[in-house]
C-alpha cells in the first residue's frame, strides 16, 4: 500500500472502492456494447443472405425511402440510433430503374405499385428517370398503381405516371410550384465585423451574394427566374400529359387552391379528385384490397397484397443471374461523381480530385472499351476540377471514348469536368452552365480588435503574412487574387470553346455564371444530346462500336471502418429514424435550421490552393 492509501480513512476508501467499481462496470458495459455492434455489423456484412423469393403473379413494389441520389453518401461517425448525427436515408436512382426494367420483361411480375409516402425528396431529373422506367413498364401492358396517404409535389410527379392514383380521403395533394429562396448575411457579417473579400468574373456568378448583399441582385433574380420557370414548364407539361388534363390544369389548381378547397368544404382530397389529379379516394386498406384483386393476397401478411420490394427484387435477380459467358468480354466502365468538388481524397457524397482521378485511372487499367462518367455536382475547387478533366483527357488519349451523363446538376466545376468528355448528355431538366469563377477570403482583424486582440509583426516583403485570417488583406494581395480569377475564367472559356468547337468570345456570351436547363443548354450547344444514363451508355457503346458488352461500375473500395458505418446505417429502418427525429423537438428545430445555415457550412470547403472556385449556389434542381 502506498503512503497516500495509508492516510485515507475507511470512509474515503469505501467510496473510492464504489467509484472504482462503477468505473469498472462502465468499461465492461462499453466494451460489451462495442462487441454487440461488431457482431451486428459482422452479421450484416458477412452473414447469410435472407432468402428472397419472387411471388408468381405478384407486384413489384416501388417504395423509395429518403432522397433519390446518383451515389449514396458515406455515413460518418456513429449512426443516429446510437447517438450519432441523424442523416436522411438515400435511394439510388440506378437501382430503382434497373429493378423496374428487369421486372418489365419478368413474367412473374404482374403489376407495379408506387408507394411514395417515404420519398423525402428528389430533383426533377431523377424523378423523370424513374418515371421513364415506369413508362417502359406500362408499355409491357402491365398495370401501374400509385397509393398514397398524401402526395408532395415530387411524390405526385411519380404518381402521375400510374394508370390509377389512389389517395386517402383524409389526405392532401400539395403542389406549390418551384422557388429559390435563401438567407443573406451581409448585415450580420458587418455586425460581427467580419470582412469578406470577394473576387469574381461574370454578372451572374451569384454563389457569393449571400455574403455581400442582403437581397438577391437583379441579375441573379433574372437568371434564377428563367431556369425555374423552364423546370416548372417541364413538370406541368408532363403531369398534364400523363393525366390527360388541360395544358393549364396544374397552374390553375395552384392559383385557385383556396377556391377549390372552399368548394369541397375544405377537403384537400376531394379538391384533388374534383380536378382529376387522382382517380379514387380510398383508405389504405381499401386501396390494398383493389390491388389484391389483381395480384392476390400476401400469404405471410393477409392485410397486404402479394409483392416484392424493388430493391429486394434487384438483389435477388443479381444473386440468381446465370454466369455471364461474356464476363471477360467487352466492358463499358461507369463512374458516378456526386457532390461538391474538393482537392485530394473524399468520401462518397463528395468529389475528391485524387479519389475520382484514381477511379478514372482504374478504368484505363481495366481496359474498358468506353467510359461513362455520371456527374451530379454544383462545382467547387477550380484546381480539383482541372485535375479531374486532365484524367479524362488522358483516358481519351489512351483510345477510350468518354461520354458524360449529367444528373440533376452539372454546373460550374461540374461543367468544367464535363468539358473533358467526347460527348455530353443531359436530361431536359438538368441544371448546367454557370461558367464563371470567383475567389473568396474572409478576414477577422476588425472583429478581433473589437475584442482587444491585435496583430503585429515584421516581414521581408509586403506580401509576407498575406492570407492570414487575423490580418487585413493587403491591396497587392487583392490585386493578385482578382487577376487569378480573371485568368482562370479565361482558361475556363478556352477549354469550353475547344470542347464545343466554338470561340472564347462566343462562350462568354452564354457564360458569366449564367445557369441553364439541359434543354436550353442543348439549344446553345453546351451539351450534345438530351437523354438519361441509359442513353449515354448506349451512345458510348455505339462510339466504341460495341454490339455486346457489360457495364462495370467502378467504385472506390470502402475501408473496414466505412463498411461498418454503412452497414449500421443501412440496417436502420428509415421510417423509424424519421419518426424519432420528428418527435424530438430540438432535433426537428435544428433540422429546420440546416438549409438556412448551409451557405455558412460551405465556407469550410473553401480549400482551393489559390482560393479560386467554380461553384454554383442555387444549382440545386427543385
Amino acid at each position: 500500500m502506498t503512503e497516500s492509501t495509508h492516510q485515507r480513512g475507511p470512509v474515503r476508501r469505501f467510496f473510492g472502492a464504489i467509484g472504482g467499481a462503477i468505473t469498472w462496470l462502465r468499461r465492461v458495459f462499453t466494451n460489451l456494447l462495442f462487441l454487440l455492434i461488431l457482431l451486428f455489423v459482422g452479421f450484416a456484412i458477412f452473414g447469410g443472405e435472407e432468402r428472397i423469393t419472387v411471388p408468381e403473379g405478384g407486384a413489384l413494389k416501388v417504395a423509395p425511402a429518403g432522397f433519390l441520389v446518383d451515389e449514396v453518401s458515406q455515413p460518418t461517425g456513429l449512426p443516429g440510433f446510437i447517438g450519432g448525427p441523424s442523416t436522411p436515408p438515400e435511394t439510388r436512382v440506378k437501382d430503382l430503374v434497373e429493378a423496374i426494367d428487369r421486372a418489365t420483361n419478368d413474367n412473374r411480375i404482374a403489376a407495379l405499385v408506387l408507394e411514395l409516402d417515404h420519398l423525402a425528396g428528389a430533383s426533377l431529373s431523377k424523378l423523370e428517370e424513374v418515371g421513364e422506367a415506369v413508362q417502359r413498364f406500362k408499355a409491357s401492358e402491365k398495370p401501374v398503381y400509385a397509393i398514397g396517404d398524401n402526395f408532395t409535389q415530387g411524390q405526385y410527379f411519380l404518381a402521375s405516371h400510374a394508370d390509377k392514383v389512389y389517395m386517402n380521403p383524409m389526405g392532401s395533394l400539395l403542389v406549390t410550384g418551384f422557388g429559390s429562396y435563401r438567407n443573406y448575411y451581409k448585415s450580420a457579417l458587418d455586425k460581427l465585423k467580419i470582412n469578406f473579400h470577394v473576387f469574381r468574373v461574370g454578372d451572374y456568378k451569384d454563389f457569393i451574394e449571400p455574403y455581400t448583399r442582403d437581397d438577391m441582385s437583379p441579375a441573379s433574380r433574372e437568371n434564377n427566374a428563367r431556369w425555374l420557370h423552364q423546370l416548372w414548364s417541364e413538370y406541368t407539361e408532363q403531369v398534364t400529359g400523363l393525366r390527360n388534363l388541360p395544358p393549364n390544369a396544374v397552374d390553375n389548381y395552384v392559383a385557385e387552391l383556396p377556391q377549390n378547397l372552399r368548394a369541397e368544404g375544405g377537403s384537400w382530397a376531394k379538391a384533388a379528385l374534383a380536378n382529376k389529379f387522382v382517380d379514387k379516394l380510398l383508405t389504405r386498406r381499401a386501396a390494398v384490397a383493389e390491388v389484391q384483386e389483381l395480384v392476390g393476397v400476401n400469404e405471410a401478411d393477409k392485410s397486404q397484397y402479394k409483392a416484392i420490394n424493388a430493391l429486394d427484387y434487384l438483389r435477388q435477380a443479381k444473386l440468381t443471374d446465370l454466369p455471364n459467358p461474356r464476363q471477360q468480354g467487352d466492358k463499358i466502365g461507369l463512374i458516378s461523381a456526386a457532390g461538391a468538388i474538393i482537392d485530394g481524397e473524399a468520401p462518397a457524397g463528395q468529389i475528391g480530385s485524387a479519389t475520382l482521378g484514381k477511379l478514372i485511372a482504374t478504368a484505363r487499367e481495366k481496359e474498358v472499351k468506353a467510359l461513362v462518367l455520371r456527374i451530379d455536382s454544383p462545382g467547387g475547387s477550380a484546381f480539383a476540377s482541372e485535375a479531374i478533366r486532365q484524367e479524362l483527357l488522358a483516358t481519351r488519349e489512351a483510345g477510350i471514348p468518354v461520354v458524360i451523363s449529367m444528373g440533376s446538376v452539372a454546373a460550374s466545376g461540374g461543367y468544367w469536368i464535363a468539358a473533358g468528355g467526347d460527348r455530353i448528355w443531359a436530361s431536359p431538366s438538368t441544371i448546367t452552365g454557370s461558367i464563371g469563377v470567383f475567389g473568396a477570403f474572409p478576414t477577422f482583424e476588425d472583429a478581433l480588435e473589437h475584442l482587444g486582440v491585435y496583430n503585429d509583426g515584421v516581414g521581408t516583403t509586403e506580401l509576407a503574412g498575406t492570407m492570414r485570417l487575423d490580418r487585413a488583406l493587403p491591396e497587392a494581395a487583392a490585386d493578385i487574387l482578382q487577376q487569378g480569377v480573371e485568368h482562370t475564367y479565361a482558361q475556363f472559356l478556352q477549354l469550353v470553346a475547344e470542347a464545343r468547337n466554338s470561340t472564347p468570345q462566343e462562350i462568354h456570351k452564354i457564360a458569366q455564371g449564367q445557369v441553364w436547363t439541359g434543354r436550353t443548354a442543348h439549344e446553345l450547344g453546351l451539351v450534345d444530346e438530351l437523354g438519361n444514363l441509359k442513353d449515354a451508355i448506349t451512345d458510348a457503346a455505339q462510339i466504341a462500336e460495341l454490339e455486346k458488352y457489360d457495364v462495370v461500375e467502378i467504385q472506390r473500395q470502402l475501408t473496414p471502418s466505412e463498411k461498418i458505418m454503412r452497414a449500421l446505417a443501412e440496417n436502420v429502418d428509415a421510417r423509424i429514424a424519421s419518426s424519432v427525429e420528428q418527435n424530438l423537438p430540438l432535433g426537428a428545430w435544428f433540422s429546420s435550421l440546416q438549409p438556412a445555415l448551409q451557405p455558412l457550412a460551405e465556407l469550410k470547403s473553401f480549400k482551393d490552393p489559390r482560393a479560386l472556385y467554380v461553384r454554383c449556389l442555387d444549382c440545386v434542381a427543385p
